[in-house]
């Protein structure tokens, strides 16, 4: 790749064809390392007319999410080619990487508020900087980026909201604010007819073509010297610059290894390959729809990642997606559930952190029967610290209530997902990403009690306890232990606990979650309280963040590749045999 000298070094007519470069840096880089394609390619002018017209890093700049910043890393000088790789470049901002990331991001909506706080450090400090958040037509819909907008259109600070509008999140915007985006005009907002921007306390510039450098240079030259918070709407495609990407929205926001050339999508060949568990998810779902009227699919913003993308496509009317609004989604289905309708909200493990009040006090605290489908619990692989799903084990079992659940395969899935609708409380069951085990998934359905264990294989001296996936790393280890499958972290078994505390002087609990409040602990407290008088070892994630790479890298690095899992089994056996 040609590396890009200091920017400020080109001529303004040096920059369409800097931008045309970057451009077919991100194409080579994504179509064989993979990452985030149409938000980058949507913003290469923006980040171009950014780094050339304003000084950073003593100017502020934020990406909101992030999955679009591939030009302001490139432009910074990084090496994509580690991008998303173990040790390598992340796939977002990140502090630790480069001075030029002012904020950390990764999850939406967060980009006001920091900037707004930088700014008002600025203004203690009596530092002159202009400081610029840049936040799409998605994100800006979430309830936390109104928050910001609301104080800091009270403020006198020095910041530029720049809106990059171009109608899609990793799904279609939805939303009212999202249909007022689309009819605004440059000439209404030249006339008299107030905009809701200018009435948060704004002063609005747009909308503007966010391709075009002469608009961008016009529109920082005619806000900079603007003494109050600057909001600049810009209208852009996403995917700019690569036909398929520009073509296909959805599909190419992250869209896998490809042939640049022909655009084709390089796939694993499919024979005899099970599906993934959101496809498992999305297709169950819509074949208990059809018999429970009650049932009604909710997901914030994520319709395809989830796959309830199925059931809005065959029940319009029984399932939403409600944008990039974690809390408002639980809170929803808590009135739903009021009114006798069975809601299942399906929502990303790392995303389900943001609703966490709403999980306890609209729907655990009234005992109301929600069903919380968490999609990518675990390591999530080369979108790394902001997206893996460490903490729901953790978070869930703290809050009375609540049934926590984590299926052995996609046939247990569904299992959950049916039995869920016979309970009367909050039921929440969590499964990893990617493709499950059984290619043969769709058998006919089991009720499963509530707190009931399975014991899986049975030996001597060594029980394996463990919950969710990573069963099936250990049932495959062919030694003379006892392997038990717990599908209900809460309730536990504690009739079974029981006997194995009378029977095993050795146990060992395996989770794909943190440690600390985990399943594991949970054991070991039941234990203390029943005096037992083995050695319990508690194998999960560290306590600490989990950076990127591939998923089976990093369960290497964390001691729990299956492998590893073997080893740590047989020795314990070997321990009581010598």
């Amino acid at each position: 790749m040609q590396k890009v000298q200091n920017i400020k070094k080109y001529s303004k007519e040096e920059l369409p064809k800097l931008a045309e470069s970057i451009r077919q840096e991100i194409i080579d880089i994504v179509s064989s390392k993979e990452g985030h394609l149409g938000a980058s390619l949507g913003v290469v002018e923006l980040t171009i007319a950014l780094h050339y017209f304003y000084n950073f890093p003593h100017d502020k700049l934020i990406w909101d999410v992030g999955h679009q910043a591939y030009p302001h890393k490139i432009l910074t000088h990084r090496n994509l080619e580690t991008l998303r790789q173990l040790n390598g470049i992340s796939g977002f901002p990140n502090r630790k990487e480069s001075i030029y990331d002012d904020f950390g991001t990764g999850h939406s909506s967060t980009s006001i508020s920091a900037i707004l706080g930088m700014a008002l450090a600025s203004d203690l400090k009596k530092e002159k900087r202009h400081h610029i958040a840049v936040i799409g037509d998605a994100s800006i819909a979430s309830g936390m980026a109104f928050e910001a907008l609301n104080h800091a259109g009270a403020t006198t600070t020095n910041i530029t909201v720049i809106l990059n509008d171009n109608q899609i999140g990793i799904d279609p915007s939805v939303g009212a604010l999202k249909k007022y985006l689309s009819n605004i005009t440059w000439e209404e907002n030249q006339s008299e007819i107030q905009n809701i921007f200018e009435a948060l306390g704004f002063y609005y510039y747009g909308p503007i073509d966010g391709h075009d450098f002469n608009s961008l240079f016009q529109a920082f030259e005619d806000l900079k010297d603007i003494q109050k918070p600057k909001f600049l709407h810009i209208l852009t495609t996403k995917g700019k610059g690569y036909k398929k990407a520009e073509e296909e929205q959805i599909t190419w926001h992250a869209p896998g290894k490809f042939n640049k050339e022909t655009g084709e999508r390089l796939k694993e060949k499919s024979q005899n390959i099970p599906p993934k568990f959101q496809d498992v998810f999305g297709k169950t779902l819509c074949d208990l729809a059809k018999t429970n009227k009650r049932i009604f699919g909710i997901t914030p913003a994520m319709p395809t990642g989830s796959s309830l993308k199925y059931m809005i496509q065959q029940f319009p009317e029984r399932a939403i997606d409600v944008g990039i609004a974690e809390q408002h989604a639980v809170t929803l289905a808590a009135g739903l559930a009021t009114q006798d309708i069975l809601p299942y909200v399906t929502i990303y493990s790392t995303f389900l952190q943001r609703a966490y009040d709403q999980v306890i006090h609209d729907v655990a605290l009234q005992n109301l029967p929600v069903v919380f489908c968490i999609d990518r619990a675990g390591l999530v692989g080369e979108d790394g610290a902001t997206h893996h799903g460490f903490f729901d084990i953790t978070i869930l079992n703290s809050i009375p209530n609540l049934v926590v659940s984590a299926p052995f395969d996609e046939i247990e899935l569904r299992n959950l997902m049916y039995s869920a609708q016979f309970t009367k409380q909050p039921y929440a069951i969590r499964y990893p990403r990617g493709i499950g085990y059984q290619i043969d998934w769709e058998e006919p359905y089991q009720l499963l009690e509530i707190g009931k264990a399975i014991i899986k294989k049975e030996g001597k001296a060594v029980a394996v306890l463990s919950t969710g996936t990573i069963g099936n790393d250990i049932i495959s280890l062919d030694a003379s232990f006892t392997h038990i499958h717990f599908p209900f972290i809460k309730p536990l078994d504690y009739n079974m606990l029981q006997d194995v505390f009378q029977n095993y002087p050795t146990i060992i609990t395996y989770e794909e979650g943190i440690l600390k409040g985990g399943f594991g602990q949970q054991i070991m407290h039941y234990a203390q309280k029943q005096s037992y008088k083995g050695t319990i070892f508690i194998q999960g994630y560290p306590d600490r963040f989990i950076e990127h790479g591939k998923i089976e890298e990093l369960k290497e690095q964390i001691g729990l590749s299956q492998k590893q899992i073997h080893t740590f089994i047989l020795d314990k056996l070997n321990d009581i045999e010598s």
